[in-house]
């Protein structure tokens, strides 16, 4: 291990040493003696947490974090293979925006669930690193009236692309809707009491039709009109008595009708 060389992984390492260290090795890349890949892979060691760090700006937008990491990992190892000191003499300057670069394409290529126009997806990178910039001075959440103030842009476009967070990610159907511990996919279901009409009167119809025109009509009384028992034997000329009695005949065929038969599933039996 060289003097300059860290511990493996480079954990524990301040950024000034840090920054002292990837100086170092970015003199010896084009030393002849030396491997090129094995020093810029020390570079890419070096720098990781760089890479993490700007991974982390991008968190709580709905892509895994590990995938971020990811992405940004790559895109130190590309800046780190093509850097020219000779073209780029400050490396973290050359390095970030790479990063950055990277994780916006990401976002723009593979983030979104619901793509919202190009025009608003380029807004929200802008108004993600004002944002920033703004909590800093304000000492507090900026506004959007703020970002659009310093974007030069009018508040609905910023309200419009900060509204665009949603397009990255949606909810799970099983997820927790609210406290009652119910799932979202049973806070979505409307239950309309009008299918449960059609689908009794489809059922019940035909065994209907089989009754009599007189139990046809006794029925018609007493669950379409809310008729009495009286009021149905003063209608049809029998007392209330034999009404009780037909009501309780009817009630029995129907039952027959709609009862599945023991010779076949969903078979009717016969009307008594």
């Amino acid at each position: 291990m060289s003097p300059t060389s860290p511990i493996r992984g480079h954990r524990g390492v301040s950024r000034a040493r840090r920054m002292a260290l990837t100086s170092e090795l970015l003199s010896r890349l084009d030393d002849g003696d030396e491997d090129r890949r094995d020093v810029e892979d020390e570079i890419i060691r070096l720098n990781l947490v760089v890479a993490t760090q700007e991974a982390r700006r991008y968190e709580r937008r709905g892509i895994d974090a590990e995938d971020l990491r990811q992405v940004a990992y790559l895109a130190l190892v590309k800046a780190v293979r093509r850097y020219d000191a000779e073209l780029a003499n400050d490396f973290l300057g050359y390095v970030v925006p790479c990063i950055r670069g990277e994780l916006r394409r990401w976002f723009r290529d593979a983030g979104w669930v619901v793509r919202p126009p190009r025009s608003v997806q380029e807004l929200q990178a802008r108004i993600t690193g004002v944002a920033e910039e703004l909590t800093q001075e304000l000492g507090r959440s900026p506004r959007p009236s703020d970002i659009a103030a310093r974007l030069g842009v009018p508040t609905e476009r910023v309200e419009e692309a900060v509204s665009a967070h949603a397009g990255y990610s949606v909810d799970s159907l099983d997820a927790v809707a609210d406290d009652s511990e119910r799932p979202l996919a049973a806070s979505l279901v409307h239950h309309e009491p009008g299918f449960g009409q059609v689908e009794a009167r489809t059922v019940v119809a035909p065994a209907v039709r089989r009754l009599g025109t007189r139990e046809q009509h006794i029925l018609e009384l007493r669950y379409l009109h809310d008729a009495t028992q009286d009021e149905i034997g003063a209608a049809v000329g029998v007392t209330q008595a034999q009404v009780s009695r037909l009501m309780s005949g009817i009630n029995r065929q129907l039952h027959g009708d709609l009862s599945p038969r023991d010779d076949g599933p969903g078979s009717l039996s016969p009307a008594v």
